[in-house]
């Protein structure tokens, strides 16, 4: 019995430990280096899809992205065409901390938003609500962002919700 609860908790922490992912130092060396009131500056434009849990395309999305700053304070208005031809629209507030990582609002967006950067990448986590068929759910994005160079970043996100995998986001940004 004592062999198999040692089984067990070396199978959970196993688990666990291949979801801990990369952490975003292995990135300081990366460039171009990201700066995001630099890149996250002006109109943006991007392209994604939105992929279950079996890896088939549900949603296709174009966004266009107009971003402004003031001093540490940047507000991204980002609209939203969807392949099922619904609009949306998200405006977020980003703010540089001392530290300098990053804390984002949005309204669709509970709590918090955090983000950190190293080298070319940033790891961007949030709790987004959103509405599924009539109801709401709040789901957890991990977001990670490259940039590629001056105009591209691509952007991958993993959708979970209790530590279960729901699906992908995947962006392309290009900066006019």
């Amino acid at each position: 019995m004592m062999k198999l609860l040692m089984l067990t908790f070396l199978f959970l922490f196993l688990g666990l430990a291949g979801c801990a992912g990369p952490g975003i130092e292995r990135y300081r060396g990366e460039q171009p280096a990201l700066d995001l009131q630099r890149y996250l500056n002006g109109t943006l434009d991007a392209w994604g899809m939105f992929q279950g849990r079996s890896g088939e395309v549900q949603k296709r999305f174009r966004v266009v992205i107009d971003a402004r700053w003031d001093g540490d304070t940047g507000v991204l208005d980002e609209k939203f065409e969807w392949s099922d031809g619904s609009t949306s629209r998200r405006v977020w507030t980003l703010v540089r901390q001392p530290d300098g990582s990053w804390r984002g609002r949005a309204d669709d967006v509970v709590g918090e938003a955090v983000g950190e950067v190293a080298g070319n990448a940033l790891r961007w986590r949030y709790v987004l609500a959103l509405p599924v068929d009539g109801k709401v759910w709040h789901v957890d994005f991990d977001d990670w962002m490259y940039l590629m160079d001056d105009k591209v970043m691509l952007n991958r996100s993993t959708m979970s919700k209790w530590g279960f995998r729901l699906g992908e986001v995947t962006l392309t940004f290009v900066k006019r």
